[in-house]
């Protein structure tokens, strides 16, 4: 046991639910199939989609340490706590909703903007690729970093219920769990970064995606509404 209402269990389960997201793999596809497009070799467009993941690691890893500082340093723990456990419940419900009428109503997405606004800054870089090749590794880290501030909405359900229960216990019991949780979250990208090196097209990938994203959304959501309640049950 990590601490009164954790465990390395719920730790685990919450980033493979998070990181089975359709939002993260339908940017990802997206952003292999350009990489494949601005990328010379193979090779390269590996080393692109690690230095991608990289940077989503670090990215979400930096998130969470700079939250979980706030919250334990302004003693708003237990507050914290309850407001998560709300938002996992809510957004659990929403995600079992998309599973019978997916994006109908109201339904967590990226912030509005945010596909047209990464359409347009991979455009922006495919057209400049050629006149400055080494810019293409830099501009590959920095859309990492914008993509997990767009997909945020979407994704930061289990995360930030996995904060609220880290913020129950100490920041120093909360340093390998985040570091645990950022690697099982991007463990999936990997693959498919991989998968598509050894010659899957994003074509096939993205049809996969849309084959099973209700069945993906069914299982976050109701691991989401498991953890909620479960948050709810040990304040009570």
């Amino acid at each position: 046991m990590f601490g009164e209402n954790l465990t390395l269990g719920v730790v685990i389960f919450a980033a493979l639910a998070d990181s089975i997201n359709p939002c993260v793999f339908g940017v990802l596809i997206f952003l292999i199939a350009f990489m494949n497009k601005v990328f010379k070799t193979r090779k390269m467009m590996l080393l692109g989609g690690l230095l991608y993941s990289l940077v989503v690691y670090g990215t979400y890893l930096a998130l969470g340490f700079g939250i979980l500082r706030v919250t334990l340093s302004i003693g708003f723990a237990s507050s914290f706590y309850i407001v998560v456990a709300t938002i996992a419940i809510i957004a659990g419900l929403l995600e079992i909703k998309d599973y019978f009428w997916y994006g109908k109503g109201f339904t967590l997405q990226m912030l509005p903007g945010g596909g047209e606004r990464l359409e347009y800054y991979t455009k922006k870089i495919e057209s400049m690729q050629s006149r400055h090749p080494a810019l293409l590794m830099f501009t590959t880290a920095l859309l990492g970093v914008f993509v997990v501030l767009v997909e945020l909405p979407c994704t930061g359900a289990p995360y930030f219920a996995i904060l609220g229960l880290l913020a129950k216990g100490s920041y120093a019991t909360a340093v390998p769990l985040l570091l645990l949780y950022n690697f099982i979250f991007i463990l999936p990208l990997l693959i498919i970064i991989f998968v598509s090196y050894f010659g899957a097209s994003s074509d096939k990938l993205e049809a996969w995606r849309l084959k099973h994203r209700g069945a993906m959304r069914l299982f976050i959501g109701i691991f989401l509404i498991v953890l909620g309640a479960y948050m709810v049950y040990s304040i009570l």
